[in-house]
């Protein structure tokens, strides 16, 4: 045995062993003056446990035809005492990247399992004492004097005295069974599956096995399973949200996990610091000490109240069980329940607001503050006949951008917990119940509450409740104190301006809250859509104090899971969506797409949004020529020639002649027609992977599609010569590439002629997106042109995806080859998404197309598109938006490329302005790495917000188009979120040597 086959161990010394057939097994041998029996009855409950549930992965234990599974050996002369078990192959927990809210749940179920396997299972011998134990805390309390900091020391006896007063007399009356006890971050093996989902892969070290309370098993791998998360109670959900799918948990156990979570964190402190006082050297006994210390930090400001709720709710409880007994209260009392604005305001005819998402009167980040946001709420309630106007209560949001509404995890927090009354700012605010002024703050914050008043009331029962009051004048706050009373329908204060309410336009901020979870003066008021049942229930519907009804209440959106059933019955089953997990959009700003809960993502592939989602010149124009006129082009009107005028302006003085569609695939479609009926040829050149578009004809000229699954090939008529890749491509040099590509088409266009007709075109997108956003090498489209001119053939530039300045140092795509096509097409990046496409052509091609048969396209080119058009053009020109993609992209690459370097997976980085792509391989034999691609775009949707798609023929080309409004700060974004993935185990585990 090698020393290198030495593994960790808190006392047992373990050595891996191989055999000659690669089978591996682990030799534990117990430190001299182990005890036997023990290791037999731990033994005995590891085939338990392999005979209750054979799928888990726990160490299977070898058994010795002569001497059982226990056997005696001598090491340094001295006895001790061995077992052979397989070896279980994963990475650590601790070590394992990424830990997601997936693979913490997957813990959860499989400590389930295993403590349901072991509910029936029982030996005398681990009814023991054992000092790691939870339940033994009392006894871990008198060794805290090892822990040499006041502080610190202070804070564990805090723990410890928690333990000793609220949990240890509770422990008696919980489920008792045989525990693992020592499910930590290092006992805990993680493994991958082909897709990359992680999956818990083995629980080793059963020396602790204890008999105990059942949910002190879970407690220890809840307090190892916080470490080094940005959202410690978010950590804990996950985990017991699995635990209780596979063995339910008890009430009473979920109340006492949090305190017994930390009591063992506790323990593990003081026994490190004991460990430090006696040995000079920590070693493995203080592994975990410094994120021990940090968690415990943490864990210092949270609530222990609200760490139950979360807990109770992970496991589908009411969160807050006294949240049904003050709702109930507040119905029994409804008649002597005061107004909350004075009586000429009246709730029961008010304009309800639908302020979600996906709402036109929903605010951006740029309309929250302004005078304009405000008029256009009160018009409306002005429109509606009513005196006040209200804003709905758990309704996702877009409108809270501020800093303090994200949290630790990064989540942002969209969901109103309140009720918001809309009326003139100095409207006096009345309490509806009897209470008593609880706190009072100006939380003057941006977007914040502004002057802030809470009340506490009682219920019949004797319990407290709160209601909060924001967005108040400071003139209110200062004529309170805390603990004054305040009786049914007193003025407690008014509504503030604009300037004093945190920003908003006048309105009340009103919540019901039934634990105050500690806090004075404020309270979350939104909260993020993860934790959307917590809150709601800690804060319930505060309509039972208004009355509202219930018929004014717009209907919420549509959840994401009725959307998709919809689609399913109504759509073909190849209408794809996008990532493994769907997103439901329903608002687009910018560079973002924000998702029914508000949550926004970082858009950096929908090229077609060209100028930026919903950009508002191009929303305006649409919206006041639609109020004007929409008709066909069989009448005058000025936008369609001054559009043409416009758009040719960009192009060649020769490509003067246009046509207008609705989409890019109606336009390759008709220039194949005119190419046809300018050479009176048939027979089409195309690169391979090219994709053209959907139509039947489109369809036979795209090498993606044709030879792609479902396809029939391509048909006799069309040659595809081979993909221009540097990177995957027979030939790395620009020059021989060129070369070869002239040769091939030569070789083609010999055999074409021999047919007696000429070729009718060659189409070639300005660089190739399909193919694996491939940028062409210099002289390539020059050289080829030439020998198409020469066949009596027509070149088209397919500009779909790469025009209009996305290049970066030139307008046009066919520019940066320093060539001139005869028949440009362009498609619904024009319009920023609205229908229009185009065909630019010379009057000698659109000559010869006007061959005695009328075309006509009802609405290709109709006023509204062109308005949409013309102001595409505007942007573009006014926020310089070609420089900024030229300046941007050089950055991203430039960032990508440092992250090539890093990283064996990212062979290749390629592209120009804001047509990028990376691809990913397997090292240096290049072998496309597809699944690793699908990987990380999932990823970064998953868990950085970032959207991404793949492309190329292996589908491991990650492609960047995003909107000409993207960034240099979403540079750095993307490249750090893209150097976390490339870090993650399965990356890893797949590229490393």
């Amino acid at each position: 045995v090698r020393q290198s086959d030495r593994l960790p161990g808190y006392a047992d010394t373990n050595l891996l062993l191989t055999c000659a057939d690669g089978r591996r097994y682990v030799l534990k041998m117990s430190p001299p003056g182990a005890d036997a029996a023990l290791l037999e009855a731990q033994a005995a409950m590891l085939d338990h446990v392999a005979a209750q549930r054979p799928h888990l992965p726990v160490p299977r234990l070898l058994h010795s035809h002569e001497k059982g599974l226990i056997a005696s050996l001598i090491t340094d002369d001295t006895e001790r005492l061995a077992r052979v078990m397989q070896y279980l192959d994963g990475c650590l927990y601790a070590d394992f990247r990424p830990q997601t809210p997936h693979i913490r749940r997957s813990l959860g179920r499989f400590l389930g399992e295993l403590d349901a396997s072991l509910i029936d299972f029982d030996t005398p011998t681990l009814h023991r004492y054992l000092e790691w134990d939870p339940a033994q805390a009392a006894d871990a309390a008198k060794a805290t004097h090892h822990i040499t900091d006041d502080e610190q020391r202070r804070q564990i006896d805090r723990i410890f005295d928690n333990f000793t007063r609220e949990v240890q007399p509770q422990l008696g009356d919980l489920r008792h069974s045989i525990i693992h006890c020592d499910a930590n971050d290092y006992n805990i093996l993680v493994a991958t599956d082909e897709h990359g989902t992680p999956l818990i892969a083995g629980l080793i070290d059963f020396g602790d096995a204890v008999y105990s309370a059942t949910i002190a098993n879970l407690a220890v791998a809840v307090a190892y399973g916080l470490m080094n998360t940005p959202d410690p109670l978010s950590a804990a959900a996950d985990i017991i949200a699995g635990y209780h799918e596979a063995y339910p948990l008890e009430p009473a156990e979920i109340d006492l996990l949090y305190p017994l979570a930390r009591t063992r964190l506790a323990m593990s402190a003081t026994f490190s610091g004991r460990w430090r006082a006696t040995h000079a050297d920590g070693g493995y006994h203080t592994i975990s000490e410094t994120a021990v210390w940090k968690l415990m930090d943490t864990l210092q400001s949270v609530s222990p109240d609200l760490a139950r709720y979360t807990f109770r709710d992970a496991c589908g409880l009411e969160a807050c069980p006294k949240s049904a007994s003050v709702t109930s209260y507040l119905d029994r009392i409804t008649e002597t329940i005061g107004p909350v604005l004075p009586d000429d305001l009246n709730l029961q005819d008010a304009a309800v607001f639908d302020l979600s998402v996906s709402s036109a009167d929903a605010a951006t980040a740029a309309d929250i503050g302004t005078k304009k946001w405000t008029d256009s709420l009160f018009r409306k309630i002005s429109d509606a006949g009513a005196t006040v106007g209200i804003g709905r209560y758990d309704e996702p949001r877009a409108c809270y951008v501020a800093d303090q509404f994200v949290n630790d995890s990064g989540e942002p927090r969209t969901v109103h917990l309140g009720i918001d009354l809309f009326a003139p700012a100095g409207t006096r605010v009345l309490a509806p119940v009897k209470g008593v002024v609880h706190s009072l703050a100006d939380n003057d914050l941006p977007l914040d509450y502004g002057p802030t008043v809470i009340l506490e009331h009682i219920a019949d029962n004797g319990k407290a409740f709160y209601t909060l009051y924001g967005h108040l004048s400071r003139t209110s706050i200062s004529k309170l104190e805390p603990g004054h009373e305040i009786a049914t329908g007193e003025t407690i204060g008014a509504l503030g301006e604009t300037a004093e309410n945190g920003g908003w336009p006048p309105h009340l901020h009103l919540q019901l809250i039934v634990d105050m979870l500690g806090m004075s003066g404020n309270f979350p008021g939104v909260a993020a859509p993860s934790r959307r049942s917590l809150w709601t229930s800690i804060s319930p519907d505060p309509n039972v104090l208004l009355k509202v009804p219930q018929v004014l209440i717009p209907d919420p959106t549509p959840s994401a899971k009725e959307v998709r059933d919809l689609r399913k019955k109504h759509f073909a089953h190849n209408l794809s969506l996008s990532y493994a997990e769907p997103l439901h959009i329903v608002r687009g700003v910018g560079r973002h797409l924000f998702d029914a809960n508000g949550r926004s993502y970082l858009d950096c592939v929908n090229n077609v949004a060209h100028v930026g989602h919903c950009h508002p010149r191009v929303v305006a124009a649409i919206a006041e020529q639609a109020a004007v006129l929409n008709t066909n082009t069989r009448y005058l009107y000025d936008n369609l020639v001054r559009y043409a005028e416009r758009l040719t302006a960009t192009l060649p003085e020769s490509l003067s002649v246009c046509f207008f569609v609705n989409s890019g695939s109606e336009a390759n479609d008709l220039a194949l027609r005119m190419a046809r009926a300018h050479t009176g040829g048939s027979d089409v050149v195309v690169v391979g992977g090219a994709y053209h578009g959907h139509l039947s004809s489109l369809i036979d000229i795209s090498p993606y599609k044709a030879e792609g699954p479902g396809g029939t090939g391509l048909p006799p008529h069309v040659h595809a010569l081979s993909v221009p890749d540097r990177y995957r491509g027979r030939l790395a040099d620009a020059g021989d590439i060129v070369t070869s590509a002239s040769e091939e088409l030569g070789n083609t266009l010999t055999d074409v002629l021999k047919t007696g007709k000429p070729l009718a075109a060659f189409i070639c997108e300005s660089a190739l997106s399909c193919a694996g956003q491939i940028i062409l090498p210099p002289g390539y489209l020059t050289s080829l042109y030439g020998h198409v001119r020469e066949a009596g053939g027509v070149c088209i530039a397919d500009e779909v995806q790469v025009g209009l300045g996305r290049m970066g140092t030139h307008f046009w795509g066919f520019q940066k080859q320093d060539v001139v096509p005869d028949i440009v097409t362009m498609g619904k990046p024009i319009g920023n998404g609205h229908p229009l496409a185009a065909v630019v052509t010379t009057r000698e091609i659109a000559d010869s197309f006007a061959n005695g048969m009328e075309y006509f396209n009802t609405f290709g080119g109709n006023p509204v598109s062109c308005a949409a058009g013309l102001a595409v053009l505007d942007v573009l020109e006014e926020e310089g938006l070609q420089s900024r993609a030229q300046d941007v992209g050089s950055i991203l690459i430039d960032r990508l490329r440092d992250l090539q370097r890093e990283h064996r997976v990212v062979g290749d980085v390629r592209g120009a302005g804001l047509f990028i792509g990376i691809e990913l391989s397997r090292g240096a034999s290049k072998e496309p790495a597809g699944d690793l691609a699908a990987y990380v775009v999932n990823r970064l949707k998953n868990d950085h917000r970032m959207l991404l798609s793949t492309d190329g023929p292996n589908h491991n080309v990650i492609k960047f188009k995003p909107p000409m409004v993207f960034a240099e700060e979403d540079v750095e974004g993307v490249a750090r979120a893209l150097g976390d993935v490339l870090e993650d185990h399965y990356i890893r585990a797949a590229t490393d040597p």
